[in-house]
């Protein structure tokens, strides 16, 4: 039978290390700092990227593919970008093994190293402006939207499964534009566009703002972000959308000739999401017997299972009960019937418990004969018997229902949990509690924001959009303050 969890309340890092695994998502890898996702960890990624592929191509945007080696040379061009990125680039060398003199071990051929290093690629914005150099020469060029879906290699001293790892898998946007006006509003289309997919499939609430100068992308003249805060009161950002401005295309030399005749650099932004939505969905809605998962991005919506001691029950049961399936499935409910002889059904419930599947109905000889079927929700426990020609209706208003409540209460946990603080002192003894999202005044400056992070390990995650001039004084400086800033402690 299945082992309770660590309890999050206890320790919240060993119960979501533990969750995941129990989940079924993912594992990790031989390699320190990657990770081995699992059938059904990849089946609710593939969710997510069907949706996200799916309103890119709506907004007029084009998958490609560009090479995973990036030559080193191409990196240095832009010097905020490589520096940003130098500590943790992996390089390849070497392009052969060959055997050992002793005949066994495996060792690098010394004559094989490359005349120049070769950089596995961290983000592509340098391989991907070296070639709109060779697309682009005139306005009628432009714009160019396009997105790709691939791995990406930053080294990870601290890993976590989903949250941090040495590799992991996103989608990066990389568009040009003609003007200033058309890069500034498809960076922040897409942050826009990433917060409704958010809330509406993952039912996750977050904050859209702009990151400081001291946080911003390598290589942006502006990021945008888009921040959560979960269950243990710290924060996790979930997506950028860079302003690029003409940086990228300076340095590779991109430029066309406008309406006007004239040579001018081209614009640029590039956003993009990662894997670490796994993470953060796994934060949000899990409790201490396992995933919640929204209907909308669960693989398994509704798992059915048959209840019988004798052959004949079992026979007449799983008769009804891959009808009642088929009927759920011309629908659009995506059902699991588990018929398996080889767990009882104590087993089954607590395993599609754990991997979160919203509803559940069970179905036995006594059903049959009442023509009833039970219902039980993954998010609040509640079970009901209800007449069989009655399933359809109340299964779709609880995938409607359980969608429902997840945002709500991930609402509610991040509204308790946002304060507004006035100073320093009360900033520090919040941090080191429960934390949360803190508006507080802020001076500005690097050097401020630098000894908040490092007296308290809170960092500021964005300036709100949203919010509203109101002056005011930095809560550690005591300097005068334009607007509030949100600070958290984050992963």
């Amino acid at each position: 039978m299945h082992t309770p969890l660590p309890i999050r309340s206890s320790n919240f890092s060993a119960w979501y290390n533990e969750l995941v695994v129990r989940a079924d998502l993912a594992e990790n890898a031989p390699v320190r700092g990657c990770m081995i996702i699992k059938p059904y960890g990849y089946a609710i990624w593939e969710k997510l990227q069907n949706i996200l592929d799916k309103a890119f191509k709506e907004t007029g945007h084009v998958n490609g593919y560009f090479p995973l080696l990036i030559p080193k040379s191409f990196l240095s061009r832009e010097a905020s970008h490589v520096e940003g990125f130098a500590k943790e680039c992996a390089v390849v060398t070497h392009y052969r093994l060959k055997i050992a003199e002793n005949g066994r071990d495996i060792v690098v051929d010394p004559a094989a190293q490359l005349e120049e290093e070769l950089i596995v690629r961290p983000t592509s914005e340098a391989i991907i402006w070296s070639t709109y150099k060779n697309w682009i020469q005139s306005y009628r060029d432009l714009p160019i939207l396009l997105n790709q879906w691939c791995n990406v290699v930053r080294w990870e001293m601290r890993p976590r499964l989903f949250l941090r790892t040495t590799e992991f898998l996103w989608q990066e946007g990389h568009t040009a534009h003609a003007t200033q006006t058309e890069a500034e509003a498809e960076a922040l289309q897409m942050l826009h566009l990433y917060e409704g997919i958010i809330r509406d499939y993952i039912a996750i609430p977050v904050i859209k703002g702009i990151k400081t100068a001291h946080e911003r992308f390598a290589g942006a003249e502006m990021t945008y972000t888009i921040e959560v805060l979960l269950q243990d009161g710290k924060a996790l950002q979930l997506g950028t959308s860079h302003y690029l401005g003409q940086r990228f295309a300076k340095a590779f030399d991109v430029t066309f000739t406008n309406q006007a005749g004239l040579r001018e650099y081209v614009w640029g932004t590039s956003w993009g999401i990662t894997t670490r939505l796994m993470g953060a969905l796994i934060m949000m809605h899990s409790d201490d017997d396992g995933l919640v998962l929204p209907p909308k991005i669960a693989p398994i919506q509704v798992v059915i299972i048959p209840i019988y001691k004798t052959e004949a029950e079992r026979s007449l049961v799983v008769a009804q009960m891959s009808l009642l399936q088929a009927v759920l499935i011309t629908k659009g409910i995506s059902v699991k019937l588990d018929d398996r002889d080889t767990r009882k059904p104590g087993y089954k419930f607590a395993e599609y418990e754990q991997k979160g599947v919203p509803i559940r109905i069970v179905l036995g000889p006594t059903d049959l004969q009442n023509k009833t079927v039970e219902l039980a929700r993954r998010d609040t426990k509640e079970k009901i018997t209800i007449a069989m020609d009655g399933l359809v209706e109340q299964v779709m208003g609880w995938l409607e229902e359980i969608q429902e409540n997840l945002y709500r209460r991930a609402l509610a946990l991040q509204q308790q949990h946002t304060l507004f603080v006035e100073d320093y002192t009360t900033f520090k003894t919040l941090m080191a509690g429960k934390g949360g999202f803190l508006f507080a005044h802020w001076d500005g400056t690097t050097a401020t924001e630098e000894k908040i992070k490092a007296e308290t390990k809170a960092t500021i995650r964005c300036i709100p959009l949203d919010g509203e001039e109101e002056r005011g004084s930095c809560i550690y400086s005591g300097k005068p303050s334009k607007r509030r800033v949100v600070f958290a402690r984050a992963y």
